[in-house]
């Protein structure tokens, strides 16, 4: 069977805006705390949509958050959508170049060691193994596949969600919803809690 996730309490969103902040003066060491904030959460994200290209779409992502990270405006909630947003831009664009459908591979520890679920439904995901969990949100239509990745690897809320997808915020709450429930029907079919 393949590691548990774990989860674990992310940076609060008011600490990463101050150390956003920091970091678009110069701050070097702000960044390395905005770096190791953000990435493992990214990492989850992208390697829901590439799979093992994951680690290559992550650097795009971070030279282009570096390159235009002085004209960014925001909080550590609008921080986390602005870099979701370039890396489903970027990891859009590599499916494009690839010609390739987006998949899925083993999530790694590391990776999911930032995420905080908070809603009920999602934690069906608790006693899962990695592969599993990532099997299964695979397997959902792609809508819901981003929005439960989304919400929940990344932990955005709905309406910054809804900015990264071109989406309503309705639409993102539904389809994360509607993945969450499907998922939640999967495990209990299955027998698992």
């Amino acid at each position: 069977m393949g590691k548990a996730v774990r989860r674990s309490e992310r940076i609060d969103d008011g600490d990463l805006g101050e150390a956003v902040a920091r970091a678009r003066q110069g701050d070097e060491a702000a960044f390395a705390v905005v770096f190791r904030a953000v990435q493992p959460m990214l990492a989850g994200y992208l390697r829901g949509l590439v799979g093992d290209d994951a680690d290559d779409i992550a650097s795009e992502t971070w030279h282009d958050i570096v390159r235009d990270l002085r004209a960014f405006r925001g909080d550590g909630m609008s921080f986390r959508g602005w870099a979701a947003t370039i890396a489903r831009h970027r990891a859009l664009d590599h499916l494009r170049r690839t010609k390739v459908r987006p998949q899925t591979t083993e999530l790694h520890e590391d990776t999911t060691r930032q995420v905080l679920v908070r809603d009920s439904e999602s934690l069906a995901l608790e006693n899962l193994s990695t592969e599993r969990a990532v099997a299964l949100i695979a397997s959902l239509p792609r809508d819901q596949a981003e929005a439960v990745l989304l919400r929940v690897v990344l932990g955005l809320n709905a309406p910054t969600a809804a900015k990264v997808l071109g989406k309503r915020p309705g639409a993102v709450r539904t389809a994360a919803h509607r993945g969450l429930k499907r998922l939640s029907e999967r495990l209990s079919g299955a027998g698992e809690k």
